[in-house]
């Protein structure tokens, strides 16, 4: 490394910290890689987008950082002053649609397998497959270690931003920004003797993670990846209503996301008070013009819920959103800390599966990047170490998809999941005054069998006298 390309060094944020160490752990498992896909379609400008692509790495420090652990006591994040990110080209203008289809399935995990070299910068690159004469596949490959999904959308709309003024010989004007080391600067000056006094208190009673185990799966086949995933969309009129029931009761999407995940935890375990993880955007409300800042602020944090049977469903709902306000108070927290604070030992994990619920405004800027160009296809690929996460995806219809570990869930575990989601949104739909336990898991089909064998119970029993 040469020190004359050196523009600054600091320590790591504990999300940071974390991550590396989790990468570090199993690198063949490439966690927390992501990888970001979409097709755009008309008059596309290459050189526009390379060029744009280089202004955006100048702009954000973060975008030039490599990371530095070994033989130090604290890992560092080294900022480089001149980065170029990588573009890689290829044309597929003469192969055969089915063909495409099967070298991008191929490519893709080849991308993954590459992985990156944390003490190179920048933890990203770009690849351009020219699929006919008007269409591309680009392919986004980046690192959690220096992106949260706030921040990508940030970056994504600085490029076409510029990528649009490049095009009509403008130059874009892009307002100032503060680099990601004010909030490393930001989190040093925390006090966490008040978040050790809250995550007690929210924490207390609980001793283990909330099992797993009913819905693991025995001597699973050696899969070839050790994770996958899955997903379903409701309908316009399904999320419309969901949007509605939210607004009638002062809710959050969020909140009856992360409410259904709970109550289908608390089936699943048998369990009346469960914790789960739940991905919050970190960017702390009083350090300013932080909703621009690029970086990685996200943090994953516990709740902690009890659900009474005979609860009314909205009541409860309405406290989860109180302490979800309450907590983010205290969003700086390290997960580490938290841990240590809490009654579970240090040899078990605080939980095994995480709820995330996207809010950054993906659809809004890719509709019409330019004229005469569009975007489509814009999917997702990523990564962690907790054997379950729950993910929405906002939008006109609502996407519910799980990533999982395949050394402990069968396909179809998840596939039941999925649908139980559904069919719990569907009954607060129907009946949003009800009880907890009032809500049903069964699918119509099960709900018919269900009553036909209590029925033939009933009729075996009174023939018996």
């Amino acid at each position: 490394m040469k020190t004359e390309n050196i523009e600054d060094i600091y320590e790591l944020s504990p999300v940071q910290q974390g991550i590396l160490f989790h990468s570090l752990y199993a690198p063949e498992l490439k966690l927390y890689f992501i990888q970001v896909s979409f097709t755009v379609r008309g008059n596309f400008n290459v050189a526009a987008f390379d060029r744009a692509w280089q202004q955006v790495v100048q702009r954000y420090t973060i975008l030039r950082t490599s990371f530095y652990w070994e033989e130090i006591d604290k890992p560092l994040q080294v900022v480089h002053r001149n980065v170029k990110v990588p573009i890689e080209q290829y044309d597929w203008r003469g192969v055969d649609p089915v063909e495409q289809d099967k070298r991008l399935e191929a490519f893709v995990k080849s991308d993954r397998d590459r992985g990156f070299d944390f003490s190179q910068a920048p933890l990203m690159r770009l690849t351009l497959l020219r699929l006919t004469e008007d269409s591309y596949q680009i392919i986004w490959s980046k690192h959690h270690l220096i992106l949260d999904g706030w921040s990508t959308t940030l970056v994504f709309q600085d490029v076409i931003q510029l990528y649009q003024g490049f095009v009509r010989n403008q130059n874009a004007s892009l307002a100032p920004c503060r680099p990601f080391k004010d909030y490393i600067i930001w989190l040093r000056k925390q006090n966490l003797s008040k978040a050790e006094i809250f995550w007690k208190q929210a924490l207390n009673g609980i001793q283990s993670p909330t099992p797993l185990i009913n819905l693991e799966a025995e001597n699973l086949p050696t899969q070839e990846e050790r994770y996958d995933e899955q997903e379903i969309k409701l309908s316009a009129a399904t999320t419309a209503a969901l949007q509605s029931l939210a607004r009638q009761h002062q809710l959050t999407l969020n909140t009856l996301f992360q409410g259904v995940w709970a109550i289908l935890l608390s089936r699943y375990s048998g369990q009346n008070q469960v914790v789960y993880g739940c991905g919050v955007s970190g960017r702390p409300v009083n350090l300013s013009k932080v909703e621009s800042m690029v970086g990685v602020f996200i943090n994953t944090l516990p709740v902690c819920l009890k659900l009474e049977p005979d609860q009314f469903l909205v009541v409860w709902l309405k406290q989860l959103q109180a302490q979800q306000v309450e907590m983010r108070q205290y969003e700086y927290t390290p997960l580490v800390e938290i841990q240590g604070w809490s009654e579970v030992p240090r040899t078990l994990p605080l939980f095994e599966s995480i709820v995330v619920f996207e809010n950054y405004p993906v659809e809004e800027f890719i509709q019409h990047p330019d004229e005469g160009l569009e975007i489509l296809n814009f999917t997702g690929f990523y990564k962690t170490n907790y054997a379950l996460n729950i993910i929405g995806y906002p939008g006109a219809e609502l996407m519910i998809g799980i990533s999982y570990d395949c050394q402990r869930f069968d396909p179809a575990t998840i596939t039941g999941i999925l649908q139980h989601f559904e069919i719990v949104i569907q009954g607060i739909l129907a009946n949003h005054n009800a009880r907890l336990n009032e809500l049903s898991l069964l699918t119509p089909v099960e709900q018919q069998i269900y009553l036909s064998l209590e029925k033939q119970v009933t009729l075996d029993f009174a023939g018996s006298y």
